[in-house]
């Protein structure tokens, strides 16, 4: 087949949305379908290339800088100092490339590509092209939803009285855009109900489908110990681990405040937070106020192959973010046999099993979240359970498994466009 993926969001940016687009790609050309990806580029201008394991093509789209939106990409500097004080950070240098009028470009790449199907991935400024064309040119659409509202009103930092009212007119949106395919799919049962909580009557076919992760790249094995002294992380301690954007709807100051109670029970643990964001600043200065600054480490963007040996080093996972759809950081942890600590909220509990895999503890509650991590800490036989079941649930989320149904979808849909 001939598959063209679309998003907004794509390598070398790091979250859900690009990591689970390129993985997509990957695993499509891998089965030797022609597969192109259309993503805004990250310099501004059009250019064709192709991805770096050599197997499809990525047709990066004109765009403009949105200011107000980190771009995923590159370290957030400091926040400036005057008079003694850091200045919030509202505008950002490299802010996220947006394609706000792609249609002219995608018209040309796509008449040339002549695609069977498209699979776009996000409801933005690229999916309004891509639905245009689809419709003049008689392109079947499968869509695929990975956001909740609070994914972009949180980071505006709206305050409630407005934002309400905008999540529930940007959830009405990206199920709209849903409605518009031939087929979708979310990661979750819990996503699709939250979207859209009367499945039966919604107008297309809506189909709960994992985004899957590679388990051939993440196992419980000893990690290099190189890993330790490349990104300072203590070799005798227990590692609380976190991966992650760095973003203020993760809730990981929840986090930190559970670490700095269970810290007093637990000194011999050390947490260990992945990523960056706009809420790095102010976690390390909350790290500080609660005085845990020595026993955290900020280690910023890990990828590659250091990822896998990251996990390996932990003792358990901790994510405390109630918009996650499903979490591939967190499938890459109970892939690497470890045992979470997570919120009920958003899909988590779909991979989380209380008291099986780990523990769920309601939204904002520091001290559950704290009790968890002792729980874990303290019972080697326990964790080791626990670790077990983790492996044993993420086998059902195989990135194999999620291809061979998307293909089937694929060949579904194809086969009942006039």
């Amino acid at each position: 087949m001939k598959i063209v993926i679309t998003t907004d969001l794509y390598y070398p940016m790091i979250n859900g949305v690009a990591v689970f687009s390129r993985n997509l790609a990957l695993g499509l050309a891998s089965r030797g379908h022609q597969v192109l990806v259309l993503a805004p580029s990250i310099t501004g201008d059009f250019k064709m290339e192709t991805d770096r394991e050599g197997k499809f093509k990525v047709a990066r789209l004109p765009s403009v800088k949105f200011p107000f939106y980190p771009d995923q990409i590159n370290k957030i500097p400091e926040a400036v100092e005057i008079f003694g004080y850091k200045i919030p950070r509202i505008a950002y240098k490299n802010g996220l490339n947006v394609s706000l009028a792609p249609y002219p470009e995608i018209k040309k790449v796509l008449n040339k590509f002549q695609p069977d199907l498209i699979h776009d991935q996000t409801p933005g400024p690229v999916a309004l092209a891509v639905f245009r064309y689809a419709k003049k040119y008689h392109v079947p659409i499968v869509s695929t939803g990975h956001a909740y509202p609070d994914n972009l009103t949180r980071q505006m930092k709206l305050p409630d009285p407005f934002k309400k009212p905008i999540d529930a007119a940007v959830r009405r949106y990206f199920a709209s855009f849903l409605k518009k395919s031939a087929y979708a799919t979310m990661p979750t049962e819990i996503a699709i109900h939250d979207l859209i909580p009367n499945k039966r009557k919604f107008k297309v076919p809506i189909e709960a489908l994992s985004n899957g992760i590679d388990l051939s790249k993440f196992s419980p094995q000893k990690p290099d110990p190189k890993i330790y002294t490349k990104y300072h992380i203590p070799k005798n301690r227990s590692i609380v681990l976190y991966v992650g954007r760095i973003d203020p709807e993760k809730s990981l100051h929840i986090l930190l405040e559970a670490f700095a109670k269970c810290y007093l029970k637990t000194p011999n643990s050390h947490l260990l937070i992945v990523g960056d964001g706009s809420d790095r600043e102010r976690l390390q200065q909350i790290a500080k106020e609660l005085k845990i600054q020595d026993d955290i480490t900020f280690t910023g963007r890990i990828t590659g192959v250091d990822l896998p040996e990251v996990y390996r080093t932990a003792s358990l996972f901790a994510i405390t973010s109630t918009t996650e759809t499903q979490s591939i950081v967190l499938m890459e942890a109970m892939a690497s046999g470890l045992p979470a600590v997570a919120v009920r909220a958003g899909a988590i509990p779909e991979l989380v099993k209380n008291g099986q895999n780990g523990y769920l503890c309601e939204p904002d509650d520091v001290n559950a979240v704290s009790r968890g991590i002792v729980k874990i800490l303290e019972n080697p036989a326990l964790r080791k359970r626990m670790s077990k079941k983790s492996l044993a649930i993420i086998k059902n989320h195989d990135l194999s498994h999620t291809l061979t149904r998307i293909e089937q979808i694929y060949a579904e849909v194809i086969s009942k466009t006039p």
